[in-house]
């Protein structure tokens, strides 16, 4: 790694010493969108597929400033290729000039410019929506600013429907890694006992108000919180488990700690933390459900309460075809319309 640059540096300089000069009319610039540069997690290992100087440029006349940007373009900057393609693509310039609400509609599926709707919260993947709000701008006009703020996390009751629905969520499988284990299917019960390790991975970030990366970026997302807790390291002993009763044991521990984490935020009433017997069965569990009632009560707007409890896009999907694709997922916004509008 000795001399790496993150993109995020480099495109800093390309754009300051490269396209600012000549670029002569009102423009934002940044890099934004898709990559894992954009979130900062670029390592030297990122430079071998898709990596270099790229980064967006919002104008109102796109043409002009695009030419003038073509034909003083270098073949390197700081000793990277200016074109470059990956897989399929071919060798070109990732230098993107465009308007910002044609590039909000292309990334996002909807100009977010001209506001946001509940639909439009709810059918948009949060690594989208973190595409936008993170990465670096390297220049405002204030065009981008604006949509940045509107964009930078969810209104507060659409947050508490999504924290519900997240602990909805733990509470329909947190019963079913002692009921695998005890019909003798040992595998069941750790694929159960790892999928409620990612969902409560995802609660954490929903709880610190942090969107969710893909699935190649989620355990580094979740890791960046910090955990004085230990939470990270309680579930990364679920995952190493090997028999049920050390698995039970830590995911007990780890409910117990995003109860508390829970209980800090103070958006509902004070739940009891503690884990309890599964009915008469011998399955410890939290009791997710009465998270779910307690953030439940706290919402009033009707809109949000006329929502499925299966909760916004990402709580019902992960496949990477549609959660990467505006067109694909914004085929499902009649999901979170009201009958009568759907």
């Amino acid at each position: 790694m000795t001399g790496f640059r993150s993109a995020l540096e480099v495109s800093r300089g390309f754009y300051a010493e490269v396209i600012r000069p000549v670029v002569e009319v009102p423009h934002a610039a940044g890099l934004l969108g898709w990559g894992s540069d954009v979130l900062g997690y670029d390592t030297e290992r990122s430079m071998d597929h898709g990596w270099g100087p790229r980064l967006q440029v919002f104008v109102d006349d796109v043409k002009p400033v695009r030419e003038a940007i073509e034909a003083n373009l270098p073949d390197e900057y700081d000793g990277h290729a200016v074109r470059f393609g990956w897989d399929a693509q071919e060798p070109t310039h990732h230098i993107t000039v465009t308007t910002l609400s044609g590039w909000l509609v292309d990334h996002l599926g909807f100009d977010a410019s001209k506001g946001v709707s509940l639909e439009d919260w709810m059918v948009t993947p949060q690594q989208q929506l973190q595409g936008v709000v993170a990465g670096s701008v390297y220049a405002d006009d204030g065009r981008l600013e604006p949509v940045r703020a509107a964009l930078q996390w969810y209104p507060d009751e659409l947050w508490r429907w999504l924290l519900m629905c997240q602990w909805s969520r733990i509470a329909q499988e947190e019963p079913f890694v002692q009921r695998a284990h005890e019909v003798g299917d040992e595998l069941g019960s750790r694929v159960v006992a790892t999928r409620l390790v990612r969902d409560l991975m995802r609660l954490a970030l929903l709880q610190s108000r942090a969107y969710a990366p893909y699935t190649k970026w989620l355990g580094t997302a979740f890791g960046r919180l910090g955990h004085a807790d230990g939470l990270d390291r309680v579930l990364a002993e679920v995952v190493a488990a090997g028999d049920h009763a050390d698995r039970e044991r830590a995911l007990t521990t780890a409910y117990g700690l995003v109860a508390r984490r829970h209980n800090a935020l103070g958006i509902t009433p004070e739940v009891d933390p503690s884990p309890r017997q599964f009915f008469d069965r011998p399955a410890m569990v939290l009791g997710a459900e009465r998270f779910v009632d307690a953030c439940q009560a706290t919402v009033t707007d009707p809109r949000v309460r006329a929502l499925g409890m299966f909760g916004a896009i990402d709580q019902f999907a992960d496949n990477t075809d549609l959660l990467s694709n505006p067109s694909a997922y914004r085929k499902l916004i009649g999901a979170f319309r009201p009958p009568a509008e759907a």
